[in-house]
């Protein structure tokens, strides 16, 4: 597909016009997704075509990452095999609140569709009935309540290199490490891949920042009273989530400080930072990365409390709003998202303007 289809083709007060009118709902975009085969062997790819429609009489405007219209770096489809869930193995990027140019145009009545290879972002190597469905929150980033695009469940059979009811087979980290020529220090200790020196002060320094707003996180959440603080970024008060957040927060100081951490500074992409969340504990750090404050709202301390929170020995968060309006708004909706909201822990770190 053509990148001029996705270009804008409206002026920003309509854009305006139309985020407003989605704060409801999706307001007609609907998700298909459509394998090309239902039965596959060991060797085949699983490829899926994946549809956007705007069923409505008016302009929808969708997110770009939160489609495969370009490069994936989220986790945008929910897949079981054997009615359990398959890992990701992708990357997750921390982006900035959208913008306008964030977007691309529906046209009323209008379809857009793009091939994707499952089997190279997802653990698709076991035998068994595999059951797909595209599925990613806040179509706008707004966070609001209903804002959920998602497809029906489309299935699929793999005879795969792995016997049915096997466990999947995971690397080591030093396997991983090695394999990627990665050389790293003792636990607890810091190094570094294709950082000059002054970046990495720069990042020993954003570690450090990093370690005091886990360690600030996770001193509140042990003191048993929440305040607004919590609220602001978690939602109401829950012993479930509150638990829950304890329990990242416990596990995101234990790695900034007893973790072998790597921070790769090859990435030239504009947004901050991404990691795999399979990969403890390797941080790719991005263009936006350097242009942050040490400290405040995302910061590069923050940035690494975010990443931190996305591995899946960590605290395996998700990506469901960006930005502190979005984060705030969806404490307020969904805070069984707001708990699993990457960019909610680190506001919640960061706490600027600080909350008690």
């Amino acid at each position: 597909m053509s990148r001029n289809l996705l270009k804008m083709a409206v002026g920003a007060a309509v854009l305006a016009m139309s985020m407003s009118t989605q704060a409801a709902g999706n307001n007609g975009v609907v998700v298909s997704v459509a394998p090309e085969k239902t039965s596959m062997g060991k060797s085949d790819d699983v490829v899926v075509k994946v549809t956007f429609t705007n069923t409505s009489g008016s302009p929808q405007y969708v997110l770009k990452s939160r489609t495969p219209f370009e490069e994936i770096e989220a986790p945008l489809f929910e897949i079981t095999r054997d009615g359990q869930p398959v890992r990701y193995l992708g990357a997750i990027a921390k982006r900035g609140a959208p913008t306008a140019a964030d977007y691309f145009l529906l046209k009323p009545g209008a379809s857009y569709t793009a091939k994707v290879e499952l089997s190279a972002l997802y653990d698709m190597a076991t035998t068994g009935d595999y059951a797909i469905r595209y599925r990613i929150g806040s179509g706008n980033g707004s966070g609001k309540a209903g804002e959920e695009l998602k497809s029906e469940v489309a299935s699929v059979w793999i005879d795969g290199v792995r016997p049915r009811g096997s466990s999947e087979q995971t690397k080591s980290l030093a396997e991983m490490q090695a394999q990627a020529g990665v050389v790293t220090a003792a636990g607890g200790a810091l190094s570094f891949t294709k950082c000059t020196a002054s970046q990495q002060a720069d990042i020993t320094n954003a570690v450090s920042s990093a370690l005091a707003m886990a360690t600030s996180g996770d001193a509140y959440m042990a003191k048993g009273t929440m305040g607004t603080r919590y609220t602001k970024w978690f939602g109401a008060v829950d012993s479930g989530r509150v638990a829950t957040v304890k329990s990242h927060f416990a596990a995101i100081k234990d790695a900034f400080a007893t973790k072998p951490i790597t921070v790769d500074c090859g990435c030239k992409k504009t947004y901050y930072a991404y990691v795999y969340p399979t990969q403890p504990y390797t941080i790719h750090v991005c263009k936006a990365f350097w242009s942050a404050p040490m400290t405040g709202t995302d910061s590069k301390g923050g940035t690494l409390v975010h990443e931190m929170s996305h591995f899946n020995v960590v605290a395996g968060t998700d990506d469901w709003v960006y930005g502190q309006s979005g984060a705030a708004s969806l404490a307020i909706s969904n805070p069984s998202q707001a708990i699993d909201n990457a960019d909610s822990h680190e506001y919640f770190g960061e706490n600027t303007p600080a909350l008690q």
